[in-house]
């Protein structure tokens, strides 16, 4: 047993410290997705002069005089109004009108009386990453207009609408007085990936 002790004190006993001389680099990926969206803000008034609307209530855009007292025929009106929006890939702007035009809401019936008009046609005009779109709500026929612009790029920034009544302007004949009533429209704007 004596020859095992002076063994076990060897082991015991701490090593010399040996210094490693070859270094290893790991590399590590860190990666992220971004989703492929679009977003479009609250309407805002745009500066500059606004001509016979009330300004923006909710999403609501009210007229303030639709016709004039003595002709009974159309006033003019315009306005522009900014969206801040933002797509991450390339999209297309749909610019959509419910009915061609501003038609009576509370209404209905089936024409207007001889000499009457019972629409009001209107211009949208969208300015989106330098391009421009025009939908003409021309109020011919009571159906679903629209127009579509394509970009080929992200874009950030203020789109624009430009709403545009002219005085006057009706279904019928040019100048012909308005059926009494509510007129409206519903005027989309979509953002969304190209297809």
């Amino acid at each position: 047993m004596r020859s095992l002790a002076p063994l076990l004190i060897a082991l015991a006993a701490p090593a010399p410290a040996i210094a490693q001389s070859n270094a290893e680099t790991r590399n590590l990926d860190v990666t992220g997705e971004v989703p492929g969206t679009c977003t479009l803000g609250a309407p805002q008034l745009a500066a500059g002069p606004q001509v016979n609307f009330r300004g923006i209530n909710g999403n609501a855009l009210p007229i303030d005089q639709l016709v004039d007292s003595e002709t009974l025929s159309t006033e003019p009106a315009s306005t522009e109004i900014g969206f801040e929006a933002a797509c991450s890939f390339p999209h297309r702007v749909r610019l959509e009108s419910q009915n061609n035009g501003l038609w009576r809401t509370s209404e209905r019936t089936s024409a207007a009386p001889a000499g009457f008009g019972d629409a009001v046609p209107y211009r949208a005009t969208v300015r989106w990453a330098s391009e421009n779109l025009q939908l003409v709500a021309d109020a011919r026929f009571r159906r679903i207009a629209g127009d579509t612009l394509f970009v080929d790029r992200t874009a950030t920034g203020t789109l624009r609408l430009r709403l545009e009544i002219d005085a006057g302007a009706t279904n019928q004949r040019a100048n012909a007085p308005l059926v009494a009533g509510t007129y409206g429209d519903t005027l989309r704007i979509s953002l969304e990936p190209q297809q």
